[in-house]
């Protein structure tokens, strides 16, 4: 029997965790002396991990000043967390959805730019580690859109490729997906703009929970 796999993004496809990203994107620059991002441009590098957004965001710094700004916000948003001041949450429907997948048979998996320690905070908040079996993270992988985190994704749960969608709200989500060769979904209620999710590859752009799960099951 061929294995349906569901990959989803994180932020700004499982949970809204703008507020926290943008806030402790403005308190890394601010702690290097540099004047803070625009929003919009913050919300645009979401996905990416870490050193890479860094590099856009700060595209005349070195290495070194990358790096920096990368330990300085991993600092603010640990102080968020440990404050228990974190809001990143789930996006209506989401729940239900996950539930209704596993119910269905499907195996679920996570790629995100999140670190381990971020992305397994967050899915206990909400309840949900339990029904994803393999999790992907920025810090195992090389940035998306390399494909490495949805090889792995295969690698450890063994679903056909040609069963596998990958989920989520930027065009580096569908630039992953495309490189992998698996279906390129997108979702509307994130951080990138559905024409530009289009343009990276995405077969369709969902601007509903009841629309995502028509999606997945064309592919059953």
């Amino acid at each position: 029997m061929s294995l349906r796999l569901a990959i989803f993004d994180c932020d700004g496809t499982l949970v809204d965790s703008q507020a926290d990203i943008c806030a402790s994107m403005d308190a890394a620059f601010l702690a290097n002396g540099l004047e803070p991002p625009a929003r919009q441009a913050t919300r645009r590098v979401v996905g990416l991990s870490l050193h890479e957004a860094m590099r856009r965001l700060h595209p005349n710094g070195a290495h070194d000043d990358h790096a920096a700004l990368t330990q300085a916000y991993k600092n603010a948003f640990r102080a968020r967390r440990e404050a228990g001041s974190l809001a990143e949450p789930l996006y209506e429907g989401i729940a239900a959805l996950i539930e209704e997948l596993v119910a269905d048979g499907w195996l679920l998996g996570v790629a995100t730019g999140k670190s381990d320690r971020g992305l397994v905070h967050c899915l206990q908040t909400h309840g949900l580690t339990g029904h994803f079996l393999t999790l992907q993270t920025a810090d195992r992988h090389p940035s998306k859109p390399d494909p490495s985190m949805i090889e792995a994704c295969l690698a450890d749960t063994g679903a056909d490729r040609a069963l596998t969608a990958m989920i989520g709200d930027t065009a580096y989500d569908m630039e992953m997906a495309v490189n992998a060769r698996v279906r390129a979904f997108g979702v509307d209620w994130g951080y990138h703009e559905p024409e530009d999710l289009f343009e990276a590859g995405a077969e369709a752009v969902a601007t509903s929970m009841t629309e995502l799960r028509a999606l997945l099951r064309g592919m059953e």
